[in-house]
């Protein structure tokens, strides 16, 4: 395959072979942004490969963390609820708060522009049928990733802090967004070290042998550096000493 020269030009500011820390690969990726990243504000993300089955449900990998520093754009949260719950999730901030009249407008429209989904429990029954819509964009209410909760005003505070779910696709993978570019190096590693320390967390009890195979960091539009394992879990370590 062949790379553009600003690609190229990328890949020569280090050794795409070799392991860094997560400070390093920070610093190499702002380089590159600099050097030969385009002019929009790229999206940062962390890609992990699990030495997980999730064809097995003691080996499914899913969870939630609230980044320290967000993700560095508006995030829109809309919550199915019913009585009393609806005010509580307006007054914490909700973009858009419903119950049956949302759940309606969402199978005829097939509307879907809002980031996050929270709902009560109660009200899940209904919201079951939103299912082929929201399940494949990944906006299903989910227990495990706090989106289902008695708990409103916490879950949409938490929501539009910049709280980011992770769940293990097929093949073992999980891709995680940790900011933008834009952000400055502290703030963009301080994320780094929250996001994967909510993937160590949940590492299934039916996992045997190595759980975290490979880590890599990457830009929306810039090639991937891998991040060295051993010392980054040392680290993290100390962090949360």
């Amino acid at each position: 395959m062949k790379r553009s020269k600003r690609y190229q030009k990328m890949l020569s500011l280090y050794d795409k072979d070799k392991a860094y820390t997560v400070e390093e690969a920070v610093s190499i990726l702002k380089k590159m942004h600099e050097v030969a990243g385009p002019k929009f504000d790229q999206t940062v993300e962390l890609a992990f490969r699990l030495g997980v089955d999730p064809k097995y449900a003691d080996q499914m990998v899913r969870g939630s963390v609230v980044l320290p520093h967000g993700l560095g754009k508006p995030i829109k949260v809309l919550v199915f609820a019913e009585g009393e719950a609806q005010k509580i999730a307006q007054e914490a901030g909700a973009d858009y708060v419903g119950g049956e009249d949302l759940i309606n407008k969402i199978l005829k429209e097939e509307w879907v522009d809002y980031d996050v989904v929270i709902a009560t429990p109660e009200i899940m029954p209904k919201v079951a049928k939103l299912g082929r819509i929201l399940g494949p964009r990944g906006l299903m209410p989910n227990p495990k990733t706090g989106t289902v909760t008695t708990n409103i005003k916490q879950a949409v505070e938490e929501a539009k802090k910049g709280r980011v779910e992770f769940k293990v696709d097929k093949t073992g993978n999980v891709h995680v967004p940790v900011g933008k570019i834009s952000f400055d190096e502290k703030k963009l590693i301080d994320n780094i070290y929250a996001v994967i320390d909510a993937v160590v967390k949940a590492r299934p009890p039916g996992v045997k042998g190595q759980y975290i195979k490979n880590i890599t960091l990457s830009a929306t539009m810039s090639p991937g550096i891998k991040i060295d394992i051993p010392s980054t879990l040392r680290r993290l370590q100390e962090l949360v000493a």
